[in-house]
């Protein structure tokens, strides 16, 4: 059986364009989605950046299942620590109400205190780049670099009630698990139920980028999981070998189901290709700088880019890491990943300035994925 391919989409604005323009973009993305055989489309969560337009995963859901009729829609992912485990289940819920059994809860930790038995940080060490089986696992950039003290402080000022401390990602998981079979009882015997949510037809999801709290989390109660290869490659096979380690079988699943994501751009030739994906490194730049994501720009607008030595090194790890090529190189790139990750299943991202070319890419590395794994 051919190992599935899924999209993940960040709704991205590029130059020259507003928002409205990025979010028509993502619900045509997906009915073509959908057309080529993707399995699943998933939107990302956010905030507080200029050139991404997905910063409520399920309003634009609901939007995109108006589009489309089979796929599977998704997020990729929730944050956690931004929501009560209620709110979460009820707008899902809802999605599931309109459009039953389409629909992933796909769920990632931030603004989260670290659970009781995950004291333990993940190494953060940069490393040294290597390559295992085939696969390039770079130096690791650590992403508390990114962000200043001011700048955290002003995100969860905007993002968060005055007060409020999120639960841990495993006490979130198993209210949010309680709330969709029901009902939900505290210690004194009262009941609560969550409408719409509960009874609903969901997959539950985590994301993580190592082999810390999420992967850990995932694989002990039992739920896939979805390892961010594309953003934070260097933690790849730590998050797969911990998700697996600890996974135990459950209602969910009897064994580990894995999900790693990839960075793509396709087109006919080589040329065209790295043509198209030149205002990557400029895009992941201004990430790594601590202002967010800016529109992507346009190849002539990277061209132009005033490059120097210390930003390439700090986009170095994401632009080496990302496939770029005919349909026939990317595809073999993603089964070495497929191969070396054991992933029953990939998620490949793709931004390009022009849509059409974007559009392109998915269409392309879909009429030759299933040549490469089966």
């Amino acid at each position: 059986m051919t190992v599935p391919l899924s999209i993940l989409d960040l709704a991205p604005l590029v130059s020259g364009g507003d928002t409205r323009d990025a979010l028509r973009r993502t619900l045509d993305l997906a009915r073509h989605a959908e057309r080529f055989g993707y399995h699943r489309y998933w939107v990302a969560e956010h905030h507080l950046t200029p050139g991404v337009a997905s910063s409520q995963p399920a309003l634009l859901l609901g939007q995109l299942a108006t589009v489309t009729e089979r796929i599977r829609l998704g997020s990729g992912a929730v944050l956690a620590g931004l929501q009560t485990p209620l709110a979460i289940v009820e707008q899902f819920g809802m999605l599931d109400a309109l459009y039953p059994g389409r629909f992933d809860l796909g769920l990632g930790r931030w603004a989260q205190r670290r659970g009781a038995a995950y004291t333990e940080a993940p190494d953060e060490s940069p490393g040294e780049p290597r390559t295992v089986d085939g696969l390039l696992i770079p130096r690791h950039f650590p992403l508390a670099s990114v962000f200043s003290p001011q700048r955290l402080e002003l995100m969860r000022h905007l993002l968060k009630q005055p007060g409020a401390n999120a639960a841990d990602l495993d006490t979130m998981l198993g209210d949010i698990e309680t709330l969709l079979t029901g009902p939900y009882a505290d210690e004194h015997g009262n009941e609560a139920r969550a409408v719409p949510g509960e009874g609903a037809d969901l997959q539950v999801w985590v994301l993580g980028s190592s082999g810390g709290e999420s992967a850990q989390v995932a694989g002990e109660r039992g739920l896939p999981f979805a390892a961010n290869y594309h953003a934070f490659p260097a933690k790849v096979l730590e998050a797969a070998t911990a998700y697996r380690a600890t996974f135990r079988p459950s209602r969910t699943l009897a064994e580990p189901w894995l999900m790693v994501s990839a960075d793509v751009v396709v087109a006919e030739d080589d040329a065209t290709a790295r043509r198209l994906a030149a205002p990557y490194g400029v895009w992941v730049r201004s990430i790594r700088a601590g202002g967010g994501a800016i529109p992507y720009p346009s190849p002539e607008e990277a061209l132009a880019y005033p490059w120097t030595d210390a930003d390439r090194d700090l986009v170095a790890d994401r632009v080496d890491t990302q496939f770029v090529g005919t349909p026939a190189a990317v595809a073999e790139r993603l089964a070495t990943l497929q191969r070396v990750t054991g992933a029953d299943e990939l998620l490949v991202t793709t931004i390009t300035h022009d849509h059409a070319d974007r559009v392109r890419s998915f269409q392309l590395l879909a009429e030759h994925w299933p040549d490469h794994v089966s």
